[in-house]
């Protein structure tokens, strides 16, 4: 078996450090790095960029809606859809800037934090994400909530996509992620996330909060390079899988398995 293991980076900003990206890019295959608007600057995500290139690790753009006061985990409501598009567009655009001016290319997209979460359950705002996503680069590889709008979305402009479970967070009965304001919704226990993720992995299912399976297929584990624990959560994980036969690779290996 083929999986991606990815991790939400590069949200340093300014004098602020968040996560220990360096170390997480020697376990990780892809990296989801931040655009700006939740977190990220120019000089961050060219360093996370460069470094992500040194540990041969697939790089990919993680827009947000533009809330750096609330690292992106608030919902922003009032904007349409078709700006939200807009806003992707921009930030997808200036991370492939960068890329290009060291050689690098964009594999993916993966929207962060509440727009990843409202976009699961809203299918206009699902499209709003893949149109943005089409009209940059058809060929970029859509990471999606399996079985959610966003799934749905990419299928529906045939987008190359990745179904995603998170080692790190909790699951309601729904499919989409448990509310961080809800308690047991963060995994800090690297062996019990191991053990949640390698259940989940056997069973292909989402098993929630609840104890209910929701089957899906599995291309892609993410663990969040700004949750405490979350490079030996990282390393447990892969190591674990590993012994068990699983050959890690970046997304784009993954699916070229189908």
């Amino acid at each position: 078996m083929k999986l991606d293991l990815n991790c939400d980076m590069g949200e340093s900003f300014g004098a602020w450090t968040m996560g220990r990206d360096a170390e997480m890019l020697e376990i990780v295959t892809s990296a989801n790095i931040a655009c700006g608007f939740h977190a990220g600057d120019p000089e961050v995500m060219f360093s996370t960029l460069a470094d992500a290139e040194k540990n041969k690790v697939h790089v990919g753009a993680h827009p947000s809606f533009y809330d750096i006061y609330g690292f992106g985990r608030r919902p922003i409501l009032g904007d349409s859809p078709a700006q939200i598009e807009r806003q992707i567009i921009y930030q997808i655009g200036a991370l492939q800037a960068l890329a290009h001016t060291q050689g690098q290319k964009l594999s993916h997209v993966k929207t962060h934090g509440s727009l990843g979460n409202m976009a699961a359950e809203n299918s206009e705002l699902a499209l709003a994400v893949a149109q943005a996503i089409y009209k940059v680069d058809k060929d970029l590889i859509m990471v999606v909530m399996p079985g959610m709008e966003t799934e749905r979305a990419a299928l529906k402009l045939g987008l190359p996509l990745a179904r995603e479970i998170y080692v790190d967070r909790a699951y309601a009965d729904n499919g989409n992620l448990l509310s961080r304001k809800l308690p047991g919704a963060v995994l800090h226990d690297a062996e019990q996330a191991s053990d949640r993720i390698l259940t989940m992995l056997d069973a292909q299912a989402i098993i929630t909060a609840s104890g209910k399976k929701i089957q899906v297929a599995i291309d892609t584990v993410c663990v969040h390079g700004d949750t405490p624990g979350a490079v030996e959560m990282a390393q447990q994980l892969r190591q674990r899988l590993e012994a068990q036969g699983v050959i890690f690779a970046p997304m784009s290996e993954v699916l070229a398995r189908r």
